[in-house]
């Protein structure tokens, strides 16, 4: 992998992680037209890696709410006179929230690095995810703020970010669309979304890390594409904040669709191979 790569790759990654395109989809789809062997443990642990930049990115874009929901739930630990306040249980529904795909995640690894990368996945799970979330706005009420949101939501919302674990679905894709299914409305939904992919990302980054810096790809890639991821992923959390609150995921739901469709004449007409 050249430095060019990780350039290329960082700025996929920054600008598709928290979009509900599918970052792995997008990273699965850009490495295959660098030339990059898709189902190599090498490759999958570095888009894995660098997604460190786009934590960093969402933390910082989000710091306030996090030290306000941290030091609320450390304080109700301490003090139960304080355990029934929002700011607490956001911790709670947090940490629950995010245990489905930390547990899916872990004994599913052999599968997601190696048999579900296929770009006829991506393909497929690009258009099929699109339809829920067309029925996610046309059928969810969109009523209830975050201030509203129960541990049931988060539960609800942790489990379908499992489905991000297949490459094309996306992780805020899956998770916006569960939260607006439960009537979220889309900033609410959208935001936790963006606290639930934070333990999530971390966890996939630090397990993948060991297989990222081996010889193959080396330390200075790992470097650069997380840096750019960084850069790219706050712009990129930043307008869609802005987007979700005046427009629904109509847009997106229409791009992945199209892109799917071009990927599976790509295939079929052996323009490209599935890995």
């Amino acid at each position: 992998m050249t430095i060019w790569d990780a350039i290329i790759l960082g700025i996929v990654e920054g600008l598709t992680e928290f979009l509900p395109v599918s970052s792995t989809g997008h990273l699965t789809i850009a490495s295959k037209a660098l030339g990059l062997p898709i189902d190599d443990r090498a490759v999958t642990a570095f888009t894995a890696v660098i997604q460190f930049g786009a934590i960093a990115a969402v933390v910082l874009f989000m710091w306030k709410d996090i030290r306000t929901y941290a030091v609320a739930w450390f304080r109700g630990l301490r003090h139960p006179e304080h355990r029934g306040e929002f700011d607490h249980r956001m911790g709670w529904f947090v940490i629950v929230g995010s245990l489905p795909i930390c547990i899916v995640g872990f004994l599913a690894r052999d599968i997601i690095s190696g048999p579900l990368r296929s770009m006829w996945w991506v393909a497929g799970s690009l258009i099929v995810w699109s339809f829920f979330m067309v029925a996610a706005e046309r059928f969810g009420s969109k009523a209830r703020p975050l201030t509203r949101i129960t541990l049931i939501d988060a539960v609800v919302m942790g489990l379908m970010q499992c489905l991000a674990l297949i490459p094309g679905v996306s992780r805020s894709g899956a998770t916006i669309t569960a939260g607006l299914f439960r009537g979220l409305d889309r900033v609410a939904a959208t935001r936790m979304a963006f606290l639930l992919g934070i333990p999530a990302l971390v966890g996939a980054a630090i397990f993948e890390l060991p297989s990222a810096l081996d010889g193959s790809i080396g330390v200075a890639p790992v470097v650069v594409g997380t840096l750019v991821s960084f850069v790219v992923g706050y712009a990129s959390v930043a307008w869609l904040i802005r987007f979700v609150a005046k427009h629904t995921m109509g847009v997106f739901a229409l791009y992945r669709i199209l892109l799917g469709i071009v990927i599976i004449i790509l295939l079929a007409t052996s323009t490209i191979t599935a890995t």
